[in-house]
């Protein structure tokens, strides 16, 4: 893999960009979350997904009752078992959405100049002049010349099925609106947002709480994505709901940031969250658009910098109905990956898109390009700078296996871990070779069993790694001691390396660097593999 790396900074002979990428056992090193929906919840497509490169499935509870969501979950078990491939759950609160209720499903027609009303009442049919919302502090909410923006589902922003807003009154509880712009809704479900309004509404709604005490504790949910995070509170608030619900007191929480105030916000939230989502969608509307590319670059440092993972949403939109991105698109996950992101987010597109397999294929085939070019010298460098002297334990010990496998230009890093922080430290320095996270329960006993795929399972650690860019997670038979001795270190990393020949990730001559604790020590070394 590190062979086939190439600096934009250096002269590039332009024929080379066309010859073909060589296949690899890891896709790319980007991880692509998809959400599962009506075009991607059988057998058979979630099975095309898995191997197409989605590591995690993203269920979100705004729309589908938790009988559909479980229904889909089954799907994916089957399918996971079938490809053996593994793939982590992640459940997507409804927060403080706002959202225009269209009883009837019947399409509805809005006309440039015309005049609309929202409503609270909801015992109104959604019709061109009256759409009733499930809010009644809207009117408290806003102010003549605000703008409010209604879309589909997962909207697109395309001009023909989503509606820009601007308010010209408020009557009593209602909202007078002008239409910007003709546009047809269609569907059960619109979504409602309010460019910079203040919406007094709790981040964790009592919908949301019934959903995780009982359907998430069900499922033993690997991430709860906390949708409009605003506050760090609302992280913490989150945190302690989960600490009470079950088993999901290791359950990480990734903070949506999807409003301005969740970006001035932003530094406290990083610190409480175990990871950010760049829900560029409603940012989008938020944010003057000259400013969101510059809030994307400047979020994805700050979660490099702290070690935690920073997913992008919205990348390649017109794949919901087309079987190819735009030219814009295709350059936007690439910068993406450039930018320092860990995960890319697919919403409509595998949702309800027509080609939810494809679209996976190629934003991952777009990610493993994007990081043959990834500078990550430079990054490396402005890393460790951020971290200054003194560096911790850990942290001198993730670096320096980094550094180590570079140098020696090392096919693959393997970190044996028991709570899975030194292998995120390790990928935490973007290392150009993927990092095999062998993760050890606490458990005795003297029978081992390694695998890829089906071991591991139910093992809340190594999913979780599945969202880390570069993090590849392997497990220990739980009978195996994580107090392991230098005899049964060296026994289990034979049969890692095993699994990896077999596997094809490494080959003879190809030299390896291992990061693993020995007694108290923690020890990075160098092998090279004999025919």
């Amino acid at each position: 893999m590190h062979s086939n790396h190439l600096l934009l900074e250096e002269p590039i002979r332009m024929a080379s960009i066309l010859e073909p990428s060589k296949a690899s056992f890891f896709p790319a090193m980007t991880k692509i979350v998809g959400t599962l929906g009506p075009k991607s919840r059988s057998v058979e497509v979630l099975s095309g997904c898995l191997k197409a490169g989605m590591s995690v499935a993203r269920l979100d509870f705004s729309w589908g009752n938790p009988e559909y969501h479980q229904e889909t979950l089954e799907n994916l078990k089957a399918a996971i078992k079938s490809t053996k491939k593994l793939c982590a759950v992640m459940l997507d609160t409804v927060g403080p959405e706002l959202q225009v209720v269209n009883k009837s499903e019947k399409s509805i027609s809005l006309q440039a100049d015309a005049v609309v009303v929202l409503t609270p009442d909801q015992g109104n049919e959604a019709s061109s002049e009256l759409l009733p919302i499930n809010f009644d502090g809207l009117s408290k909410a806003v102010k003549k010349g605000d703008t409010i923006f209604i879309g589909q589902y997962l909207f697109t922003g395309s001009e023909t099925t989503s509606v820009w807003l601007e308010v010209s009154e408020v009557k009593g509880d209602d909202v007078v609106c002008v239409i910007k712009n003709s546009a047809t809704l269609a569907g059960s479900l619109f979504t409602l947002h309010g460019s910079q309004i203040r919406i007094e509404l709790p981040t964790l709604s009592d919908t949301d709480k019934e959903v995780i005490s009982t359907w998430g504790v069900q499922n033993k949910i690997d991430f709860l994505s906390l949708s409009y995070t605003r506050h760090a509170e609302d992280v913490r608030h989150a945190r302690e709901f989960l600490s009470k619900s079950g088993d999901l007191s290791q359950t990480q929480i990734f903070a949506k940031i999807e409003n301005v105030e969740g970006l001035n916000h932003f530094d406290e939230i990083l610190q409480e969250a175990d990871g950010i989502i760049l829900s560029r969608g409603n940012l989008g509307i938020d944010l003057p658009p000259e400013k969101v590319f510059l809030f994307q670059k400047a979020a994805v440092y700050k979660c490099n910098m702290a070690g935690k993972p920073a997913v992008v949403t919205r990348v390649v939109d017109s794949m919901t109905d087309n079987l190819r991105p735009t030219r814009a698109e295709a350059t936007d996950v690439a910068n993406a990956v450039l930018d320092g992101t860990d995960a890319i987010l697919l919403g409509a597109e595998t949702l309800r898109g027509l080609y939810p397999v494809e679209t996976i294929s190629t934003v991952g085939r777009i990610c493993s390009e994007a990081e043959k070019v990834f500078n990550q010298d430079l990054y490396f460098k402005r890393t460790v700078k951020y971290v200054g002297e003194p560096m911790t334990h850990l942290e001198s010990i993730a670096s320096s296996a980094v550094r180590a496998a570079i140098k020696v230009k090392a096919s693959i890093i393997i970190c044996f871990t028991s709570s899975g922080r030194a292998a995120r430290l390790i990928a935490k320095y973007r290392p150009t070779m993927p990092v095999l996270s062998v993760v050890i329960p606490r458990l005795k006993t003297n029978q081992l069993k390694w695998s890829f795929t089906g071991a591991f399972e139910y093992n809340l650690q190594a999913r979780q790694s599945l969202i880390v860019r570069g993090l590849f997670p392997m497990l220990a038979d739980p009978r195996h001691p994580a107090e392991s001795t230098s005899a049964t270190n060296e026994s289990v990393l034979k049969v890692a390396l095993d699994h990896g020949k077999a596997s094809g990730v490494i080959k003879s001559h190809d030299r390896v660097v291992v990061c693993q604790k020995v007694g108290d020590a923690s020890v990075v070394k160098i092998i090279e593999l004999e025919d």
